[in-house]
């Protein structure tokens, strides 16, 4: 026997065994030393079922237990949210505000009381609190980060006036406001200026990080209009947060006399910050250039930097958040680095953590307080004045310098965003007592109808004036007999490849065709200071090609929170003759189950099967198109070309596949090709119907005559590996692919490319 086989298992058996022995050894010796201690063991009284039970009971309530549940109540309750809102057009942040609203006394508290207890216990709020302040003071990093100071230099002189008028017509109001409701609604004890500095405050605040999306979103990012409302935002912000540190030591310290320390230290600070901390991060973040990652010493100095200076302002007496968002703007300038960084700290901030304030927020939001007509009446003053301030006072004051009127409105309802911002305020506020239960739910539904408000404004701004096509435009489109091309891809290196394939089917139309290159992309990857950045990064590769080909192209870009609807729509209206898309990767991608959560799954999609259970779909009928492909052609008006790319280089040699006379189109396809790329087209009569179609055979005729030996009819039925393995590309039907991958074909596999083509 081989002993040497087995030596590394006896060696493990009589290892486990020995001390096994060992420790039983001193177990039962350990006994005999209880006896001698007088110590009495502890027996349970029930059943080993009834122990379990109020065991598990036990490990249900305890702190961790409780707050990992609500964790991951509300991360789930708030995607769900966000993701309905995004699906109509409205900020995420929106659906993340109304879910902490719904799991508050408002609704979950109201109808489902013993639940909302069970999850939400008084006691464990303290826990929740301190876990969504840590997410806030990771968030107004973000939000310092996200303004580009350099950009704000520049083009401050343009919007300074816009911005500070924002600021100051709003605050005035907010003032009057206090005026009239001090006496019924300010808490008791509680200053008429500490009172009425915070209402105007939260009249005054902008959500600059939900303006930018928006502004990104619209396209607005490349034009003045953008420009000038992104630093209009951006310098708001600064103001308004400078404004809130001075009314914060205000209300603590009781008047403006007392609170003059507490200024001259907050100024001190910010000096401080500005003269000394920026140059020294600068230096750091010049070690960083060039690199593509960040070390971890360099994570350490910087959130060490952090919570140094949220710690100084909390001490200083003008709160936490304001000392984050200082710390975020004196970051490196970089762009890159700042990117780098923003993901490092970015997913546990606004995933994990800033749900947690929402729903915080939502506990304290009882609008069940406002339980008659006068207090919904006032709510309402509260919101007209917050909608007067903002946005007539920004759309006036617009108008004043010189923009049309067009643009003014725009800019005054994107001002008008208040979102989480205006939150952060309001809780500042309740938690210094400056607010009572009932203002706070008015304040709260007034910053969600202002931010709801926001998109329809946009959209009905543009409605009115809509400009009108005049009729030589008209006829000069109806005339047009360009050929248009639309290729849409999502990697750099998917759009050097559709466009290749674009260019063989245009090559030889000069003047007559036009190929327009788009990248649609979501809008939550990007931040308002590198979107040229990102747009560059996206086309460079399209750029380079198109160099190469001698190619004319027009490249478009959009930010979008639904990308399928809007690469439909642009498709639609574009008068496009051909969309162009890579297929996705995943069957699954983008299900309800990856849209709530951020993944995708490949066992289970359960949009498929809840349209089973309402009996609109068959649960085994699962189409060879991922989820995304599949939206695009039931949307699109025109021919989609879906293209899986196996290497693709160009379409000198290409197999078409006719299985019925519903293919027949795909002739015109080939048609194209030989005439703009010269290509080599092989036509398989599959069915055997082409013999007998008088139409076909003289459209055949009809190529062979203008491009003859360029097209070969193939009439075998096995067709041979060697044989798909010498061709560029196949162009096939949508409904032939579908029947393709059915049967399983295994020769699908030596295609090279494989275009699949599907008419309207």
């Amino acid at each position: 026997m081989n002993w040497g086989k087995y030596r590394n298992l006896i060696f493990y058996i009589a290892t486990i065994a020995f001390f096994s022995c060992l420790m039983y050894f001193f177990i039962i010796e350990g006994r005999t030393l209880e006896i001698r201690e007088n110590i009495v063991t502890k027996t349970n009284t029930g059943s080993t079922w009834e122990n379990f039970q109020e065991s598990f009971k036990t490990n249900l309530h305890h702190p961790l237990a409780l707050l990992l549940a609500q964790i991951v109540t509300i991360i789930l309750v708030a995607r769900l949210f966000g993701w309905i809102c995004m699906k109509i057009k409205q900020p995420t942040v929106i659906g993340e505000m109304i879910a902490g609203i719904v799991l508050g006394p408002s609704l979950l508290g109201m109808y489902f009381p013993e639940f909302s207890a069970f999850l939400f216990p008084k006691e464990s709020l303290g826990n929740l609190q301190f876990l969504s302040q840590i997410g806030l003071i990771l968030f107004m990093y973000i939000v310092g980060m996200e303004l580009d100071l350099s950009v704000l230099r520049k083009k401050a002189h343009d919007a300074v006036v816009i911005s500070h008028a924002s600021i100051i017509i709003p605050f005035a109001l907010g003032i009057g406001l206090s005026y009239f409701v001090y006496r019924e609604f300010a808490p008791e004890g509680i200053q008429f200026t500490s009172f009425a500095l915070f209402i105007a405050i939260s009249m005054s605040i902008t959500a600059f990080p939900v303006l930018a999306r928006i502004v990104q979103e619209r396209n607005l990012q490349k034009t003045k209009l953008g420009t000038i409302v992104i630093t209009c935002a951006a310098a708001d912000d600064i103001t308004a947060w400078c404004i809130l540190a001075a009314v914060i030591a205000i209300v603590k310290a009781g008047s403006f006399t007392s609170s003059i320390y507490v200024i001259i230290m907050a100024v001190a600070y910010v000096f401080f910050m500005i003269k000394i901390v920026r140059p020294f991060l600068k230096r750091i973040g010049d070690l960083q250039a060039g690199k593509n990652t960040i070390s971890k010493p360099m994570v350490a100095i910087f959130f060490l930097t952090l919570i140094l200076s949220a710690y100084a302002t909390e001490v200083i007496g003008i709160h936490a958040l304001f000392g984050a968002f200082m710390a975020g703007a004196i970051m490196p300038e970089n762009a890159k680095f700042r990117t780098l960084f923003i993901d490092k700290v970015e997913d546990v901030a606004l995933v994990l953590l800033l749900p947690l304030f929402f729903v915080f927020t939502g506990l304290r939001t009882q609008i069940g307080l406002l339980n008659d007509g006068h207090l919904w009446m006032t709510a309402g003053f509260i919101i007209l004045t917050a909608v007067t301030g903002k946005f007539i006072g920004s759309a006036l004051t617009a108008r004043f310098v010189g923009i049309n009127w067009k643009e003014s409105l725009t800019i005054g309802a994107l001002m008008n965003t208040r979102g989480l911002m205006e939150l952060i305020v309001l809780n500042i506020g309740y938690d210094l007592g400056v607010l009572s239960p009932e203002i706070f739910a008015m304040l709260v539904i007034m910053a969600l109808f202002t931010t709801f408000m926001t998109g329809p404004a946009l959209d009905f701004i543009n409605f009115i004036f809509k400009s009108k096509k005049s009729s030589d435009e008209e006829a000069h489109d109806s005339n047009d007999s360009k050929y248009r091309v639309l290729l849409s891809f999502d990697k750099p290196e998917s759009g050097s490849t559709l466009l290749k394939l674009a260019h063989d089917f245009t090559n030889k139309m000069n003047g007559n065709k036009s190929i327009t290159a788009m990248n649609i992309a979501p809008v939550d990857e990007m931040h308002a200071y590198d979107i040229n950045e990102y747009e560059d990064a996206q086309f460079k590769n399209v750029i380079e090609t198109s160099h190469d080909l001698k190619l004319e192209v027009t490249t478009l870009f959009k930010a979008s929170t639904d990308i399928q609807n809007d690469l439909a729509g642009i498709s639609n209206k574009g008068n496009y003759d051909l969309l162009l898309i890579m297929l996705g990767k995943s069957m699954y991608e983008g299900s309800l189950l990856g849209r709530l959560l951020g993944f995708t799954t490949k066992i289970i999609n359960p949009e498929k099967l809840l349209n089973t259970v309402k009996g609109k779909g068959n649960i085994f009928n699962n189409s060879p198109f991922d989820d995304f492909t599949l939206q695009i052609l039931d949307k699109t008006n025109i021919p989609v070309g879906v293209l899986v790319e196996k290497d693709f280089k160009s379409a000198d040699r290409v197999f078409v596949p006719i299985f019925n006379l519903s293919d027949f189109y795909l002739l015109e396809y080939a048609k194209r090709l030989i005439n703009n790329n010269n290509s080599q087209i092989i036509i398989l009569d599959a069915a055997g119907q082409i013999r007998n179609n008088i139409e076909v055979k003289e459209l055949i005729r009809s190529i062979e005559q203008v491009a003859p030996n360029h097209i070969t009819l193939y009439n075998e039925k096995k067709i041979e590996k060697e044989f798909l393995n010498s061709q560029d590309l196949m162009l096939v039907s949508s409904k032939s692919w579908k029947n393709l991958i059915d049967s399983k074909s295994l020769w699908l596999s030596d295609i090279p490319s494989t275009l699949i083509i599907s008419n309207p």
